[in-house]
């Protein structure tokens, strides 16, 4: 881990951050971060040298795959249902986010039916909005 790296993870400790247990793809890119805060769950990923693109610069697959975990979970929540899949998720690139820093997400659960959730979050850093997603999850039945 570079020194960028452990500044950031330290910052995240000190203001409340938790990490979340992944396993699969997601291990790969993380650690997620995740805390709540007034009721509603919050998440951050730090943005790692194994994050870069061939400009150096967080590669887009990231923010997708950010913003795809953090709706679902929101997704999850709301629904109280332990298995969903995404079956659509529009992402939109609003500036690039540079190695080192902290990306954070708070979805919103937009509408949920008896079958579907529909949830946006916005990929910020600080202030500054990065990427902007929407995501349609469908609620699957449990075996």
């Amino acid at each position: 881990m570079t020194v960028m790296t452990d500044k950031a993870n330290q910052k995240l400790k000190a203001s409340g951050w938790t990490i979340v247990e992944t396993t699969g793809f997601l291990h790969l890119i993380g650690p997620l971060w995740q805390r709540v805060v007034n009721g509603e769950h919050e998440y951050a990923l730090v943005a790692q040298e194994k994050h870069h693109n061939r400009r150096g610069l967080v590669q887009g697959g990231v923010l997708m795959t950010f913003a795809d975990r953090t709706c679902g979970m929101s997704a999850r929540f709301a629904s109280d249902r332990p298995t969903l899949a995404t079956i659509q998720m529009d992402t939109h690139f609003v500036e690039a986010g540079k190695i080192g820093e902290i990306l954070t997400s708070k979805p919103r659960v937009v509408r949920s039916t008896r079958s579907l959730i529909f949830v946006s979050t916005e990929v910020k850093v600080g202030e500054r909005c990065i990427a902007m997603a929407n995501g349609v999850f469908k609620i699957l039945k449990n075996d």
